[in-house]
């Protein structure tokens, strides 16, 4: 079976979407990239996260052809194809429909650098990405538009999708992109968030450079 260790993660990482509160029923989807290869292995379409077995991933190429696998690969697959295809350093994709960035993308907002850790995504802000209908070629052309010098977007009337080195950044940047998200609907709430200018937000993304004990995304 290829890539074993990294559909043991897709399983793993798909159960905690559910239990992180980042999705719900078989929304979202995740995967994970072996360079080397070429190949990437996805979450099954409709299948219960809780019920998905490691045999259950599906392994395509970059031409999005099944390289191994009995299931149908995620309806969102072209999105993770065409961001490993554009971002060579993208080594996870994790798309989710978390609760409050879906209300910024419903109203088709980007969210802003009301918080200083939006510079994790890679800048001052995350992009909502222009409208396409799912499951097609031309919703993962806009996200990747849209994650233009940054990690992760909004997608409008949907969700959001992440990248990272790994699959343990991936999915830590969707969460973050929740919380910030959660922050700022909440912020608008109750009067108009000041937003932190952009010279500090450049300065912030260079300090998480060095930020912990180990780089970040490694």
């Amino acid at each position: 079976m290829l890539m074993v260790e990294e559909r043991k993660k897709v399983v793993e990482f798909g159960k905690r979407l559910i239990t992180e509160g980042l999705t719900t029923g078989t929304g979202g989807n995740i995967s994970i990239i072996d360079r080397d290869k070429g190949y990437f292995c996805i979450s099954p379409s409709g299948i219960d996260y809780f019920k998905t077995e490691v045999e259950d991933i599906v392994v395509m190429d970059l031409d999005g052809n099944v390289v191994e696998g009995d299931k149908k690969p995620s309806s969102e697959f072209e999105m993770h194809r065409l961001i490993y295809i554009d971002r060579e350093e993208a080594g996870a994709v994790v798309h989710c429909h978390s609760t409050f960035a879906t209300v910024l993308a419903c109203n088709r907002m980007d969210l802003p650098a009301s918080n200083y850790i939006i510079a994790d995504g890679g800048g001052n802000n995350i992009r909502c990405a222009e409208y396409a209908t799912f499951g097609t070629k031309e919703i993962g052309e806009r996200a990747v538009e849209a994650m233009k010098g940054r990690r992760a977007c909004l997608q409008a009337n949907h969700g959001q999708i992440t990248f990272g080195y790994n699959i343990d950044s991936a999915f830590g940047l969707a969460k973050t992109v929740e919380q910030l998200s959660k922050i700022h609907v909440l912020a608008l709430s109750c009067g108009k968030p000041v937003l932190i200018d952009d010279v500090e937000v450049e300065n912030i993304v260079n300090r998480f450079q060095s930020y912990g004990q180990v780089s970040r995304d490694k």
